[in-house]
């Protein structure tokens, strides 16, 4: 029975709800950050959670299928490309919450692919608002789109590692 119960406070702590433990409380009191002091004054229900997901990821995916409509301008096109991907990657703070979301990012095992991604945003942004250039804002944009396709593999298991292989057994010279 405590062992379910260890399960489902785990399951609560993933999705984000509060977790009624008494060791829990002391040390979040023990080490407080602002991710903690903004969790704690930012508590949402479940359903506003879910809502706030939606809406953040409904968003994201509107202003990135609606910047295929000025496709041609890339500097429009990276600017509403960017700002759909920011929505969309921020939305699941909702569901996990900021800090958590942070530390995922930071983890080793996608470090690499959440600085690629977010080095991508920053050139594409950079080239499209100041450099004011088609041609580099286009080739940020196709950086940007492969470093999201990276770092979202890197959240499925093996994913990585599996069109790794298969990007070398596509591009093999060797017969």
């Amino acid at each position: 029975m405590e062992a379910m119960n260890r399960a489902l406070e785990r399951a609560k702590m993933m999705v984000g709800l509060e977790v009624d433990d008494d060791e829990e409380s002391q040390a979040v009191e023990e080490n407080t950050s602002i991710f903690d002091d903004f969790n704690r004054h930012c508590t949402l229900s479940t359903k506003q959670r879910l809502y706030g997901f939606a809406t953040c990821l409904v968003a994201g995916l509107a202003c990135t299928i609606l910047s295929m409509l000025v496709f041609f301008n890339p500097i429009k096109f990276g600017i509403t490309f960017t700002f759909g991907n920011l929505l969309a990657l921020g939305s699941t703070a909702f569901l996990i919450g900021p800090k958590r979301q942070v530390g995922m990012m930071l983890d080793p095992v996608r470090i690499y692919a959440t600085a690629l991604y977010i080095a991508s945003i920053i050139i594409a942004l950079f080239c499209a608002l100041y450099v004011h250039n088609k041609l580099l804002t286009f080739i940020a944009i196709i950086l940007e789109f492969g470093a999201l396709a990276w770092y979202s593999l890197s959240y499925i298991p093996f994913a990585r590692s599996a069109v790794s292989r298969v990007m070398v057994s596509c591009f093999d010279t060797e017969f």
